[in-house]
């Protein structure tokens, strides 16, 4: 991915256990997880670069462990990036999440990132001891004792939220003494964009539901903000953006072939149209033509970005197919897309995040964390604290409030 790094493109999953339509067969749990392991390490094979997997903790999906899984998925590819979509700020440990993430970086040899986020299955709340009501305020805590824990080698902690912490050190300690980058995700909650631009992290607009006005409201407020805690320029800030395509050479056969499963789907079957849904967010049913002319319009709906994912392995699809879908994205419509996008970028626009650039901003070309102390800086590595700078607006003070409570 070296050569590609403005854009990161990759494959996302929601890890569900769907019967296939058209022949009434369901997978079984080991049958499909192993399944999707033959897909990541094939999303390498055609040259993206990034494999994402959700994490559920009910039925139909199989993704309790998304740090198992993934660190499988890193020890059978070379150079791709495994990421989240998402991790639960709100239910998991931040402490756990820093030990496992960590752990992540250390086996994939840094090739990790992971994207934060509340989820969208309100049960889960209580299967892990959470009140939904705390959900938003939840997410701001963990998530700042989660930056404090990759930072500092000894933490003391006093929230709301959890027991505290006096001089307690997560390990292993970040790769290099670099954080994993995080992205946090949202497809309606305009404080979670706040809170990415506050700690200048990436911000992941799974734009596969609604509308692109909607997510332009979103990616727009995070760039203003991003700018405003002093990260840097609206047009610097780092945006990941959702997708989801299914094609074939012609595309009325795409159409045919794919309605099956849309119309069964686990998460907008029996709603509307696939008409209406390709009309109205960016499912493209077609030819590579098609897809590449939808998502090369991208830059003009959200701005240059940094990362873009595709969901292909839901609703039922057999693997074969998927396999198939994943050929004509890697032959036919990345490598376009790539010089696309890459086409009259600015200079200023960052690329996308890898760990060894990240480290390179850090250290330049000196000695890393063996023989220098761990940065303690915002998650992107630009100028402009966290913490010491944030003006107290309504948001901002929220966030403020938990990164520096007793001790941080």
């Amino acid at each position: 991915m070296s050569e590609h790094s403005a854009m990161q493109f990759g494959i996302m999953s929601v890890s569900d256990i769907t019967q296939d339509p058209t022949t009434g067969v369901t997978p079984s749990e080991r049958e499909r997880i192993q399944a999707t392991l033959t897909i990541a390490k094939h999303a390498e094979e055609v040259g993206l670069d990034v494999f994402a997997i959700g994490e559920h903790h009910n039925p139909p999906f199989w993704s309790s462990s998304p740090t198992t899984f993934l660190a499988a998925v890193a020890a059978q590819t070379e150079r791709l990036i495994v990421s989240t979509s998402t991790t639960l700020i709100t239910t998991n440990d931040p402490v756990r999440i820093a030990e496992e993430y960590a752990m992540l970086q250390h086996v994939s040899g840094g090739r990790m990132d992971l994207m934060l986020g509340r989820g969208n299955t309100g049960p889960v709340y209580p299967w892990f001891g959470k009140d939904i009501r705390q959900g938003l305020p939840l997410a701001i805590e963990n998530y700042a004792l989660l930056h404090k824990l990759w930072r500092e080698d000894v933490v003391d902690w006093d929230g709301k939220f959890r027991t505290p912490l006096q001089g307690f050190t997560a390990t292993p300690r970040p790769l290099d003494g670099v954080a994993p980058f995080v992205w946090h995700g949202s497809i309606r909650t305009p404080e979670i964009a706040e809170q990415a631009a506050y700690y200048g992290d990436g911000f992941f607009a799974n734009n596969i539901f609604w509308p692109k006005e909607h997510y332009q409201r979103l990616i727009e407020l995070y760039r203003q903000r991003y700018a405003h805690y002093g990260h840097g320029t609206p047009e610097q800030a780092i945006v990941g953006l959702g997708g989801q395509v299914f094609m074939r050479a012609n595309s009325q056969d795409a159409v045919n072939e794919f309605r099956p499963y849309f119309d069964n789907a686990p998460v907008y079957g029996h709603g509307p149209s696939m008409e209406d849904f390709t009309e109205m967010t960016p499912l493209t049913v077609g030819s590579p033509q098609q897809v590449i002319d939808r998502y090369a319009a991208m830059r003009d709906h959200f701005g240059d970005y940094q990362r873009q994912l595709f969901l292909m392995d839901h609703a039922g699809l057999p693997l074969k197919i998927v396999l198939e879908q994943l050929d004509i994205l890697g032959s036919e419509v990345v490598p376009v897309l790539r010089r696309e996008l890459a086409r009259n970028r600015p200079a200023s626009v960052p690329d996308a995040p890898t760990h060894a650039a990240r480290v390179k901003a850090v250290y330049g070309d000196g000695p890393s964390r063996e023989a220098r102390p761990a940065p303690n800086r915002g998650d992107n590595l630009t100028a402009g604290s966290p913490y010491q700078d944030a003006p107290a607006t309504a948001s901002g003070s929220a966030f403020g409030a938990a990164a520096s409570r007793k001790g941080a």
